[in-house]
């Protein structure tokens, strides 16, 4: 569709193409602008009657306070980026820019930048911290199933040494710990691998490149238990100004020695491309010191509570062993889930379907309910928002492994105690009755007799010495559209079989207390898998065939 109400000359559409994807029609992209022009060029946008494209011209290119040409022209795309005049005219400019987005006042308008960042040789502990911010951001983290965590640098295993231990009395145990369980999970590697090959051989129409990666990550499920928490992993993060000015604060506030250096290294990074932003986050800006004095002050209060209302629990009520448990739900959920599916379509009110829904028998709720899911084909067809009006809360304990895969479903609550080895470690299937059972075995309870001595000085670094088999207690507090999609996500053929149990246990139980919610989890699969992952590197194999046979 062609914009009427926008003319440019001949000149203007020549500069204006560089930055933008077209001239004349009223959707179009921004292109080759740094992140903090594109912020403030937005900021501005909700207050001017002009189109964005007339508005980089009038208010941006032509205006030399924004130091725009030093900025953002083209030079500086094709090679020199990062120049020392380039750097020198951001500088000039920032002024401008943090007048532009601190004007408006609204918080939201830090939303309208964003960065990738890189994370690099971190521990898996502090991988967690940053995935708990949870809003406009979106990490991808090295995968324990695709990459082998048994490389040595300089004839070390890649752990993070913790400042504190390393200081400390237990520096040579928590080193000698870290590397007898790598040195464990390293050594298992080839003898897990030859008695799968044998117990599922690979099958003549099966590539070998599809049974290879399906095998190694069945191995690699099966061992990863072994690695420490301290194991150093990478991460790539795509968010937005409020994310990262929001996970520095709170990396800032971290107790661990790991976390403050990370929130100093990405506000340094992240000044050099979003600095307007994230400048509320910088560790002596008042803003953050005012964020400080919160957090301890809350973070002390609840400790101090807790340690007192904690004595008053009866021993006898203490729940152990069940690995998930549904122990919240909405008594009327299906009643409101109905009412929001009707609501939208009408101009009565929702708490007048409410009410009526309470009237209804479960065949006309079932009805309903089909009118939604009838035609669905697959887990991606998503289901209405409706299906938020029910709430559930489960409690889930299960290896620190399976916590990294869970935790990464942002779209509801979640939080988790500190690592412990109090509720004991899981032990893969496949390793009970062999001659690897044995070396797994003294390598968790080395790790715990490590970690009691640790935590008896320093709980929070203790940490970095458990192995992630071991069990962490959590919660999620889940609406059903989320729900819906992490149980079918999660309990597909590729996953991990202990989240895959997860997964269809928390479908299961939900069934169970509301039989009529059963047709929104229709894609939940309870099936079990030897080779889990053989489908889909079978398709991604062929792909990869098909491209090559093209070039």
């Amino acid at each position: 569709m062609k914009n009427d109400y926008e003319e440019f000359s001949e000149a203007q559409k020549e500069l204006l193409s560089y930055y933008v994807t077209n001239t004349r029609g009223n959707v179009f992209a921004l292109r080759n602008l740094p992140e903090v022009i594109k912020g403030a060029l937005f900021s501005r946008y909700s207050r001017s009657a002009l189109g964005l494209r007339s508005l980089l011209i009038k208010e941006f290119i032509q205006n030399e306070e924004t130091a725009f040409e030093a900025i953002a022209k083209p030079r500086n795309f094709l090679g020199h980026e990062g120049s020392e005049d380039q750097m020198v005219a951001t500088q000039k400019a920032q002024n401008f820019y943090d007048r532009i987005l601190d004007g408006y006042g609204d918080d939201s308008i830090a939303e309208l930048g964003g960065a990738h960042l890189a994370i690099e040789s971190v521990s898996m502990l502090a991988a967690k911290h940053i995935e708990d911010c949870r809003i406009g951001g979106s990490p991808l983290e090295k995968s324990t199933r695709y990459i082998y965590f048994d490389q040595k640098v300089e004839g070390e295993y890649l752990f993070y040494k913790e400042p504190v231990l390393m200081a400390s009395s237990y520096r040579s145990l928590y080193i000698s710990t870290c590397n007898s369980l790598f040195e464990t999970y390293s050594s298992l590697i080839p003898q897990l691998t030859a008695i799968f090959e044998e117990k599922y051989p690979r099958d003549i129409a099966t590539s070998k490149a599809a049974y290879s990666a399906a095998l190694r990550a069945k191995v690699l499920d099966c061992l990863r238990g072994l690695l420490p928490a301290s194991t150093l992993t990478n991460m790539g993060i795509f968010g937005n100004g409020r994310f990262f000015e929001q996970l520095i604060h709170k990396l800032h506030c971290g107790s661990l020695s790991e976390l403050q250096d990370i929130a100093e290294t990405s506000h340094k990074e992240l000044s050099k491309v979003i600095p307007s932003f994230i400048s509320r986050s910088e560790k002596e800006h008042h803003h953050h010191r005012g964020y400080e004095d919160y957090f301890e002050s809350l973070q002390a209060e609840l400790k101090m509570l807790t340690n007192e209302h904690q004595p008053r629990l009866s021993k006898e009520t203490a729940v152990k062993g069940s690995m998930v448990r549904l122990i919240y739900a909405d008594k009327d959920a299906t009643q409101r889930v109905a009412a929001a599916l009707l609501s939208s379509h009408s101009h009565r009110s929702l708490q007048e379907w409410q009410g009526y829904a309470n009237t209804l028998n479960n065949e006309e709720l079932f009805k309903i309910f089909d009118s939604v899911t009838a035609n669905r084909q697959n887990r991606r067809h998503k289901s209405p928002r409706a299906l938020e009006h029910a709430t559930f809360t489960f409690e889930i304990m299960a290896d620190f492994g399976i916590y990294r895969d869970l935790q990464r479903h942002r779209m509801l609550t979640q939080e988790r105690q500190l690592l412990t080895t109090e509720y004991g470690y899981w032990i893969p299937h496949d390793l009970i009755g062999t001659s690897m059972e044995g070396s797994y075995i003294a390598a968790m309870e080395k790790g715990q007799a490590v970690f009691e001595q640790i935590a008896a000085d320093f709980p929070e670094e203790a940490q970095y010495v458990v192995p992630m088999a071991y069990n962490v207690r959590w919660y999620f507090h889940v609406n059903l559209r989320a729900l819906q999609w992490l149980c079918e996500l999660r309990s597909s053929p590729a996953g991990h079989s202990t989240y895959r149990f997860i997964a269809q246990e928390m479908a299961k139980q939900v069934i169970e207390k509301f039989p009529l919610l059963e047709s929104f989890l229709n894609f939940v699969d309870y099936d079990g898998y030897n080779l889990g992952r053989m489908d889909q590197e079978v398709r991604r194999v062929t792909q990869q065939k098909r491209k090559e046979s093209t070039v």
